[in-house]
This record gives structure tokens, sequence and C-alpha cells, in this order.
């Protein structure tokens, strides 16, 4: 069993078609989707067709949940130009899409945790605003009730790879379109990759034991941040371009 997971597209269509491309010339054809696909001041359009065409599981993001949950007026500066771009057909593709599920009796999917889509699963914020591997026991803690071997998680934007004391593995694939963002919840923070690649993760099941792959992958990174600064998200452009928020 081979397939890959790609998560926290944000309206990035060229990165995502960069993944794809890497993805087919490496001949897989299985694909999960952990969510975010669309907010984002990029093209949610684009990315939405693409989505929309491939044979893929999707689950939903917070952000995805955002585009349905609330009237424009209170969507924030990610949300809202998504929204506007998007018609009822793609919003009822969108609306359709589980929050969780199971791909193949194999791995369970979710875009953050189990039980709430804003909550990091392998990542801790502490006061001062740093972000770092949580605890095991945390890690674990979420981890409770899951019977399958691998758990795909994301919404951090961070690669990271997790072995539960049990022998379970915990994946979370990095951003395909995002390589940095600030955010307020639970404290001041920002979470910078360091590079502009699109990274995504290929996960295989081999003599019983799942291995994980990362994948960076470089596209036209300065035609996305060149399209985030004209949209009037200059912070995000400069992530785009280089990895870092600043």
């Amino acid at each position: 069993m081979r397939f890959a997971a790609i998560a926290d597209v944000h309206g990035n269509y060229l990165a995502l078609e960069a993944v794809l491309a890497d993805i087919r010339a490496l001949d897989i054809t299985d694909i999960v989707n952990l969510g975010d696909m669309l907010s984002g001041p990029l093209d949610a359009r684009r990315t939405v067709e693409m989505l929309m065409t491939l044979d893929a599981v999707h689950v939903l993001g917070n952000h995805d949940r955002y585009l349905l949950d609330r009237p424009p007026e209170k969507m924030g500066s990610w949300d809202r130009p998504a929204y506007n771009a998007l018609n009822a057909v793609q919003l009822d593709w969108l609306r359709a899409q589980p929050t969780i599920r199971v791909f193949r009796e194999q791995a369970f999917l979710c875009h953050a945790t189990p039980d709430n889509d804003e909550v990091y699963w392998l990542d801790t914020v502490h006061p001062d605003g740093t972000v770092a591997l949580s605890p095991l026991d945390r890690i674990e803690q979420f981890a409770q009730g899951i019977s399958q071997s691998l758990i795909l998680c994301a919404h951090t934007h961070l690669a990271r790879a997790v072995r539960l004391r049990d022998g379970r593995l915990i994946v979370n694939p990095g951003s395909v379109g995002s390589p940095g963002y600030r955010d307020k919840h639970p404290y001041p923070h920002v979470v910078e990759a360091g590079t502009p690649h699109a990274r995504y993760a290929i996960l295989e099941l081999a003599d019983g034991a799942w291995q994980v792959t990362f994948r960076n992958v470089a596209y036209d990174h300065e035609a996305m941040a060149a399209l985030a600064r004209r949209n009037g998200q200059p912070e995000l452009a400069n992530a785009l371009a280089t990895g870092w928020i600043e």
C-alpha cells in the first residue's frame, strides 16, 4: 500500500500543480487531502477546480469550515476572498466533504485533531510564542480510541512524524501552499518552514510497518508571492517567497 498525503493548499494552485506532477512522476495513484484547501489571498477558484477533478479522498480543515459556517462579513482576511471566488456548486462540493474519515481501513484522516479542527496535535504553542514538538503523553491522548496504525493530520504546516509507544505512526505532511503564517491562538506565534517549497508526504506500508518520505517540491513560488502582494498580504508574500514570515 502506497499513497500520497497533501494538506494546507490554501489556494496556491501553482504549488498544487507541482505537487501533483511530482506524485504522478513517482507513479503514485492514490492521494488523500487533509484540508484547508482554498482560503488565502491567492486563487481559490483555480484550486477548487483542480481538486474537484482530482481522484482523491478529502477531509475538511478549519478554514474550509469557515467558508461554510458563517456569513462573509464575519470571515477573516484569508477566507473572504476565497468565498467570493467560489460558486454555489463549488461550495456544495466543499460542504459534502467530511471532517474525519478512514482511508482503506488503514489510515485515520483528520485536519488538526479528531475532535477539534483548530487544535495543534503534534506541536504546542508556549506563552512566549515558541512552537515546539508536543510531549508524547499529550500526543497520545488525542490518539485514544483510534485503531488504525497510521494517523494523518495537518493544520500546523510543519512536516512531522511521531511514533507512538504502541507502534502507531502519526504524520503531518506539511503544507503544499503556505510555508509560513502568523496566528494569535492560543498565544501569538509564527510558523515558518524555512524554504518556499511545496510539501507533501508519501506513505508506504511494507512488511507490516508504515514508512514516510517527506517531499519538498520546487515551483514558481515567486509568482504566487507576487500575487499575495498584489492582494494586500505582504506577510504571506514574504513567506511564499522565502519560507519565513519576516
